[in-house]
């Protein structure tokens, strides 16, 4: 019998990346990842708004192109490989990473008259351009459809697809006129790879539809007049251009075209599945399972559990979202995370450590400081906060600096402030019956940096496993090529018959320590009123004591008091 491999095609914020896996092993016999070359590693910002993200579209397919064709060329080593063995193709991507199109489904930036023009680009995940758009959307939908709201956490972001939509209306008109239709980045990709030229027939996933732009099976999309309430152009973008059903990832978007079977250097008609969001696939790729927390740790944080669609699951406040089949078919999607992790770790090294210090130095020294010892706390919401707050304009806070400061102490404190609204989370979670019996996390941070992850399992109080899988979103994507393609084809009938295959943890794993813990507890109890006195109207308590509380902490870690 001939082999047989499934292509995962993972579309991050800086790059893109392909993995080739063995379906009958599980073995992943080569990777390869390619950049994108506009902006600034791949974003193209402005100097005048700090909000601003964008991308080109047209990246995203030339780094497709060479990462998929050097990734074939690895595979070709290895023996009876061959990329007429390739079965299926999977796609993620980020989101909400929304662009425009015209009606046969270019993207506007890819046309002479819209090239240079931030607003025809793709607008990032992280782009917050729209916080005052998505405060108007929350504040319609409360009055009249709350449970538009319901099964997004209660608040709507300017992260996700119908506030920077509305945006757009508004600073570009001219833009959204050319424009036929607003979609998804996991949507245009799949659509582009089959050469489906005809949005009006895309099959748009329902992990990008229901977490970030409202969708639910009882309603669909948010109804054309409730959006018009708000601004008539976003009720006709939504009568003219949008979609009324939304499909799961084992489904097929179509087979790969003659043009982009060349380009990638496989044969035409492999299937290609329905799209999905890159930290949901990653979580597939992770072995997530009931009762399993996958956290997607890297630039930010994404936290993602599934939870049977045939057991009561109550509305979360400040999850982004749950929704019936995002990640696994037959099982709600949960996602929460937080806006900024490795980001705010970066920011600190390049801007005020004037990149002198690699990561792993400045980790090694920050190792020696004992919790409590700096005297410091910080708040992670340097890039506003996903979860549970839902609030883009928050910023980062440090609190407890002294003359006598120390750079380590400071990358140590960011790096528990990011454990602590990991905790925030899962409290969140369990504070609703959604029981976390254990973490698994994956993405760069997790492979690299075990001082990080002993602070989470430390923070949290539990352990921290590691995938196996050092390409979690690309082994996801990978393993809904494997499903789309079908058993008769060599690959699997369901999505956990794949994760059997071909997903693992490693033996590491990070393990509370009692006494650590026990002064992060205390911590804990000060970031939780720091962290509801700048981030709820309702907090009317005195942060006097904070201040004092800490340099006591301080004095008994560094055994100055008992």
């Amino acid at each position: 019998m001939p082999g047989a491999y499934a292509l995962g095609l993972d579309f991050g914020t800086n790059s893109a990346r392909a993995l080739i896996v063995d379906c009958r092993t599980g073995e992943e016999i080569a990777t390869a990842v390619a950049g994108y070359t506009g902006g600034q590693a791949g974003i193209l910002l402005d100097p005048r708004d700090p909000n601003v993200a964008r991308q080109r579209p047209a990246d995203w397919l030339a780094a497709a192109a060479r990462c998929t064709q050097a990734a074939l060329r690895s595979a070709a080593k290895v023996r009876g490989f061959s990329p007429g063995h390739v079965i299926g193709i999977g796609v993620d991507a980020t989101a909400s990473t929304p662009l425009p199109v015209d009606a046969s489904g270019r993207a506007l930036a890819d046309l002479p008259a819209f090239r240079r023009d931030l607003n025809a680009q793709a607008w990032l995940w992280k782009d917050h351009t729209s916080f005052a758009e998505a405060a108007e959307i929350t504040a319609a939908a409360a009055k009249v459809h709350p449970e538009y709201l319901a099964k997004c956490g209660g608040t709507y972001s300017s992260e996700w697809f119908w506030s920077k939509a509305l945006r757009c209306i508004r600073v570009a008109p001219k833009v959204m006129k050319a424009a036929r239709y607003w979609v998804e980045q996991s949507d245009y990709i799949p659509a582009v790879l089959t050469g489906n030229a005809d949005p009006a027939t895309w099959k748009h996933n329902v992990c990008a539809a229901g977490h970030k732009a409202m969708y639910h099976e009882k309603w669909s999309l948010p109804a054309a007049d409730f959006l018009a309430r708000i601004d008539r152009r976003l009720g006709e973008l939504r009568r003219n251009g949008t979609f009324q059903k939304a499909y799961t990832s084992d489904t097929r978007a179509g087979e790969l075209c003659p043009v982009w079977a060349r380009r990638l250097g496989l044969p035409p008609g492999i299937p290609v599945a329905v799209g999905a969001i890159d930290a949901h696939l990653g979580a597939v790729g992770a072995g997530i399972k009931p009762g399993a927390l996958v956290k997607i740790l890297g630039t930010s944080s994404c936290d993602m559990m599934i939870h049977p669609n045939n057991r009561p699951l109550p509305d979360i406040p400040g999850l982004c979202g749950i929704v019936d089949g995002s990640i696994v078919p037959g099982f709600f999607g949960l996602e929460a995370g937080q806006s900024a992790v490795g980001d705010i770790f970066n920011w600190w090294v390049n801007y005020f450590d004037r990149g002198e210090r690699a990561h792993a130095e400045l980790s090694a020294t920050a190792a020696r400081i004992a919790p409590g010892a700096s005297g410091l706390l910080a708040l992670d919401w340097n890039n506003g906060n996903r979860t549970v707050l839902v609030d883009p304009r928050l910023t980062g806070l440090l609190v407890g600096q002294t003359l006598h400061t120390t750079p380590a102490e400071v990358y140590r404190a960011l790096v528990e402030g990011t454990a602590f609204g990991a905790r925030v989370i899962m409290e969140r979670l369990e504070e609703y019956g959604v029981k976390v019996r254990e973490v698994i996390n994956c993405g760069g941070i997790a492979e690299k940096n075990p001082f990080v992850m002993q602070i989470y399992a430390d923070v949290t109080g539990r352990p921290m496993r590691i995938s196996r899988s050092a390409q979690t979103c690309a082994l996801g994507a990978a393993i809904f090529g494997a499903v789309v393609a079908g058993r008769a084809a060599g690959g699997y009938d369901s999505v956990q018959a794949a994760q059997a295959r071909m997903c693992g943890l490693k033996k590491t794993v990070y393990r509370p320590d009692r006494r650590r813990h026990a002064v992060y507890d205390r911590l804990f109890e000060l970031y939780r009123q720091l962290h509801d006195a700048f981030g709820t109207a309702a907090y009317r308590k005195s942060l006097h004591n904070v201040m004092k509380d800490l340099l006591a902490i301080r004095d008994r870690a560094r055994g100055l008091t008992r």
